[in-house]
């Protein structure tokens, strides 16, 4: 199976935020990746569910939203509404995991009606893999993030790769069905062993948006 690209909207210009969509939509991505922050779970504060409707018409690949805000579960359905095809929230964010998870899954797909709102969990650097043991079954996608999140153009974690290594082992022993993305400090210098670490999903943002052709750098990325 070849490598799936999530170009994430972080990096990209927002002065003409739907021509960069409307960019992705044209290549060969298979998600476009928009992450939410509150400026409390993480320091900075970025697009909210007014965005993400107002861009929605401008793509019809599937809207990967990544909650890094405290107290998701107040805002699911805003989310929801605004278009989001998966909605992913933080482990740390969280006490009541589970609930939360369920309460996503429970939701109707607004693009299609017939499938419900799928659900991926994020753990940061510093959160060991173990807190996904009793929930991995319920997850479409878990989320490793390779940078403290925050900011883009941060770079890569390299110790990262054992805890990508060891959620790929958990899916495998599990027979699950369960998809790894990776975000943070992602270029083609490091994706191959990204990849090989067990990666289903690569985010990036730098990585595609700084170029001059967004469409030849997914290309290249998909190429892998």
């Amino acid at each position: 199976m070849s490598i799936k690209i999530a170009p994430s909207i972080l990096s990209a210009d927002f002065a003409k935020l739907g021509e960069e969509v409307k960019k992705i939509d044209d290549s060969n991505a298979d998600y476009i990746h928009i992450d939410v922050m509150d400026g409390c779970f993480v320091p900075n504060i970025t697009i909210g569910p007014n965005v993400i409707s107002a861009i929605r018409k401008y793509s019809s690949l599937p809207f990967d939203v990544h909650l890094m805000i405290n107290s998701p579960r107040n805002h699911i359905e805003s989310f929801v509404n605004a278009g989001a095809d998966i909605i992913t929230v933080h482990a740390e964010a969280e006490v009541h995991l589970e609930r939360l998870i369920k309460k996503i899954k429970s939701y109707k797909n607004i693009n299609d009606e017939k499938k419900t709102i799928q659900v991926g969990v994020s753990i940061v650097p510093s959160t060991p893999v173990n807190v996904l043991e009793y929930i991995i079954h319920e997850l479409d996608i878990v989320l490793i993030m390779t940078v403290n999140p925050g900011f883009g153009g941060q770079e890569f974690i390299h110790s990262q790769l054992e805890k990508i290594s060891s959620v790929k082992e958990m899916i495998q022993d599990r027979n699950l069905k369960t998809q790894i993305s990776v975000d943070g400090g992602v270029s083609l210098s490091n994706a191959s062993e990204i990849i090989k670490a067990g990666a289903d999903i690569l985010v990036a943002g730098s990585a595609i948006f700084k170029t001059k052709d967004i469409k030849k750098a997914i290309d290249d990325f998909k190429s892998l």
